[in-house]
This record gives structure tokens, sequence and C-alpha cells, in this order.
């Protein structure tokens, strides 16, 4: 495939895919699982089919391999649907997630005693500094909704017990997203062993990854099953020849089709692209995917949010090495 037209369906299909996802979110924020385990399971329908074959292709890396990465990949999935449960709005999400460099630095540093650059250091201070202010400034956001849409008590006690409450429950979800970064770091350094064992084998990897933590979702059937009924409720919307199908159904669908396009896009772009161009393309989409939550759905965001945006994003390209400042990285070794 032409580079241009995988660059062209990354974009439509992950800055797609956010704008489904915050349909679905903003109508049910506790929808996460049912969403999760559609992807997973839809994933694992067409690895099942194209990959594995149904089982007659012999796994490059062996199964036993794969458990490891399974648990964490579950365990950041369930991470994050517990953020959109306390109200983190999806843009804070975005900046929170594009921090993952953080937690991978402090592990390569406490784990595998890795040395990094003075500009991987600056790096992460901007972006730190970043969601900082971000996070600072949504905290005095989440306060201000408290007091104007809720029905608070004229008790002033009773009023500022529900301002605490509310708040505990929304660092709780920056909690739940720390962990998630940390997990996803932790899986990181899992599969970088595992790939230097075997090699990279990332369309295998994307099947095993989503089909064998199939069997967790058992343990979130109820929750499932509740959302289920909650998505039939849903006005119903004409498909024509008679047919319709409840809103958030059809929601779903085109969160999961827009999914498998924008990692089926990737996955074509690093077959196609140097690993700094993908870096700054999927750098460039988060920023797009940002835009568009902001403006399309009204997502209340201040010039500090922006100066904190503003500075997480120049540290991540900073760490990707997109941009390079004189004197802070590393000499290149020359012939």
């Amino acid at each position: 495939m032409n580079p241009a037209i995988a660059i062209a369906f990354v974009f439509i299909g992950c800055c797609s895919n956010m704008i489904f996802l915050e349909y679905l979110i903003s109508a049910f924020p506790t929808s996460g699982n049912l969403i999760t385990f559609s992807q997973f399971l839809f994933i694992s329908c067409e690895g099942l089919i194209t990959t594995s074959k149904f089982f007659t292709v012999t796994p490059k890396i062996p199964l036993r391999q794969y458990f490891g990465m399974v648990v964490y990949f579950f365990l950041v999935q369930v991470a994050n649907n517990a953020a959109y449960m306390f109200r983190v709005s999806i843009p804070l999400q975005m900046i929170f997630r594009a921090g993952s460099m953080i937690p991978s630095l402090m592990l390569g540093v406490l784990i595998l005693k890795r040395k990094y650059s003075k500009a991987k250091y600056l790096s992460v201070a901007l972006v730190t500094a970043g969601i900082a202010i971000c996070t600072i400034t949504s905290a005095q956001q989440e306060v201000k909704y408290v007091h104007e849409d809720k029905e608070l008590s004229k008790d002033p006690e009773t009023e500022a017990e529900n301002v605490f409450k509310d708040l505990v429950l929304w660092t709780l979800g920056l909690v739940m997203l720390t962990v998630a970064l940390f997990l996803t770091a932790g899986m990181g350094i899992l599969q970088e062993k595992i790939y230097g064992q075997y090699g990279k084998h990332p369309k295998e990897s994307l099947f095993y990854n989503h089909f064998l933590p199939l069997p967790g979702f058992v343990f979130l059937a109820s929750d499932i099953c509740h959302h289920v009924s909650l998505f039939n409720q849903t006005t119903p919307v004409s498909l024509g020849l008679g047919f319709s199908l409840p809103q958030m159904w059809l929601f779903l669908a085109g969160n999961i089709l827009t999914q498998y396009i924008c990692i089926r896009s990737v996955f074509i772009l690093t077959t196609e692209c140097t690993a700094l161009t993908v870096t700054l393309i999927v750098t460039l989409r988060k920023f797009v995917s940002l835009i568009l939550s902001i403006f399309y759905f009204n997502n209340p965001f201040t010039s500090l949010h922006w100066i904190g945006t503003i500075l997480t994003f120049i540290g991540v390209m900073l760490f990707t090495e997109i941009v390079h400042i004189p004197g802070l990285m590393p000499k290149k070794k020359t012939e």
C-alpha cells in the first residue's frame, strides 16, 4: 500500500474511533467493559481466520510466553475503563496517556539499569509539568462542576463533604490511569525481552493478546450484560428495508471497525516507513484527536490546558527524537 494512503487511514481510522468512543462514553460512562470486550472479540475473530487460520498455524512465540503479556494487557484495559466511570474527561485521558514514557524511563532505570541522555530527562520533565498543569486545572474545574451542576445541601458542611467525595472519585480515576501507564510500561519491558528472544511477530501478537484474555471477561459478565440491556433500550435508528438498530449499537460497531482500521493502518505504516516517521504520524494523530475532542464535543479546555498540552507534546517529540536540541542528544558514532 502507498504510505500516503496508510497515513490517511491512520488519521481517518484513529480519529473516527475517538469520536465514536466519546459518543459511547458520554451516554454510558460505565460501558467501558462492554466496549473492550466487543473490540477483543472482533479482533480475535479476525485473527482466528486470517492469522491463526483456526489454529492450524503454529505460533512463532510459544503460548506460555504470551500469558504474562496477556495479564498485563487485560489489567491495562480494565484500569483504563475504570477511569471513564470516575468522570475523567477524554481530553485529559489523552494527555495522561501521552506521558507513557515517564514510567517507561523510570522502569528502564530501575529494572533494566539503563542510562538515558539529558534530552530524555528533559522531555520527561516537560511531559510531567504539562500533565501536572492539565490535572490541576481539571481538578479546579471538577470542583466548579460539582458546585454548579449538582443540587447540594444548603448546609456548608454537607456541601463541602459532597464536593470532597466527588473530587476523591475523580482522583481515583487519575490513579487508575497512572496504574495503567505503569502496567503498560511493564508490559513493554516484558515484550522487549520476548521479542528479543523470538523476534517480532506483530500480527500474531495482536491476535493472541486479544484472544487469550477473553475468558477473563467472565468476571465482568454481569456488568457487560447490564450494559447490553442499556444499549438495547436506546433510540432505534432505521437502517432501511424495515430494519432498525438501537443507536448505541451503531456507535459501538463504528468504534470497533474504526479501531481495526487504525490498528491495521499503523501496522502497514511500520512496514512502509521509518520508525521516526511512524512516531511522528502517531504523535500528530493524537494531537488531532485531542483537538477534535475539544471542539467537536465542546469539552472544557482553558488556556492553562493548552499550555500543559503544548509542554506534553513538545516533551513527547523530544523523547522520540523528532525534535533535537544540540548538546543534549548523544553523539552518533561515525563509521
